[in-house]
């Protein structure tokens, strides 16, 4: 219980911690915190004790359109290497290995490990192969997002051939993994990074540098959703429902995916819709362009990606003859 006097104190305006005094930073926090004050574009970090590169990354163009920032924000240089064909709405091979075949040795490529964000486009099995030669070859370091483990093929292990092809090589990798989309835990943002070293040794000097990052961004995780993640891997009975509920989901998207094309075909909407069905995940790279979307925004009230994406989980069967609706008069009426 509050003592009366503390109540009084604290009616007539007065802090009750008035006289604890201030705390100052430790010092390599302190200098940390004035250079993310400084707006100078000029500014230079060289307090904190992280080792860093002369790191330049390469991402596929296009890509998730916060990839540029995660790395941009840490000062890499970011520089694209061809991932998309336009046409053939398909992966442009040939341009991928040209583009990266001008990267120094040590750069980091980034690969996105299943459900292309945003073409819907993945390598085959063989591609992926000759992608992983080519990298090894190059001692380029892949760095592979996951995040759609599962909601390609609705198989957890067939959805991550690419990344273990790069793990079992011998080489080195870093794999970023989340479990937003396949578990649906958006807002506990949970997932790990995993970093595949050559050696012990190396592991373990590795681990000190990700402690000094780690400790003043957020020293310790939250707990909450790791821990359901945890739960569920651990037993066998709700795995078992997880990857279950992945094929539903999965065979539910390819059916999607089907049923618009049928539409459009039905509907004698120009064009060849058929890579809607060859691509995969949870989105499609439709090529629409940026003044068709607008009309349908405008006239039949869709919203998606100025970029033509299409988010397949959002639409149904009862929507899709509105999208039809929407896309047939879009490439008939605005060129």
């Amino acid at each position: 219980m509050e003592s009366p006097e503390f109540c009084s104190d604290s009616q007539n305006g007065e802090s009750a911690f008035a006289d604890v005094p201030f705390a100052p930073e430790p010092l390599v926090y302190a200098v940390m915190a004035a250079f993310r004050e400084d707006p100078s574009p000029l500014k230079l970090n060289l307090g904190i004790g992280v080792y860093r590169t002369e790191k330049t990354v390469y991402i596929p163009k296009p890509t998730y359109s916060n990839h540029p920032n995660f790395f941009s924000s840490v000062g890499l240089v970011v520089k694209t290497y061809r991932y998309y064909d336009l046409a053939t709405h398909g992966l442009d091979f040939q341009g991928l290995l040209e583009d990266l075949s001008f990267a120094p040795p040590g750069s980091i490529v980034l690969l996105q490990a299943c459900g292309h964000n945003p073409t819907g486009v993945d390598p085959t099995i063989q591609e992926w192969e000759q992608i992983r030669q080519f990298i090894r070859s190059k001692g380029l370091l892949p760095f592979f997002d996951s995040a759609y483990q599962g909601l390609v093929s609705g198989n957890l292990d067939a959805d991550a051939q690419s990344v273990r092809l790069f793990v079992t090589d011998g080489g080195e990798s870093l794999i970023a993994q989340s479990y937003s989309k396949n578990m649906g835990l958006y807002g506990e943002r949970v997932g790990a990074l995993l970093i595949v070293c050559k050696t012990a040794e190396v592991a373990i000097e590795v681990e000190s540098q990700l402690k000094l990052v780690i400790r003043p961004m957020y020293s310790n995780p939250p707990i909450h959703g790791a821990s359901m993640v945890t739960a569920i891997l651990k037993d066998r009975e709700m795995y078992n429902e997880w990857t279950s509920d992945l094929k539903k989901m999965n065979d539910r998207l390819i059916n999607i995916r089907q049923k618009l094309v049928n539409t459009l075909r039905d509907k004698g909407t120009p064009g060849d819709w058929s890579h809607i069905i060859r691509q995969v995940g949870m989105y499609s790279l439709s090529g629409l362009s940026q003044d068709q979307i607008a009309f349908m925004t405008k006239e039949y009230h869709v919203y998606m990606s100025s970029d033509g994406r299409i988010s397949m989980a959002g639409l149904s069967s009862r929507t899709v003859p509105h999208l039809v609706e929407a896309i047939h008069a879009a490439v008939t009426r605005v060129i």
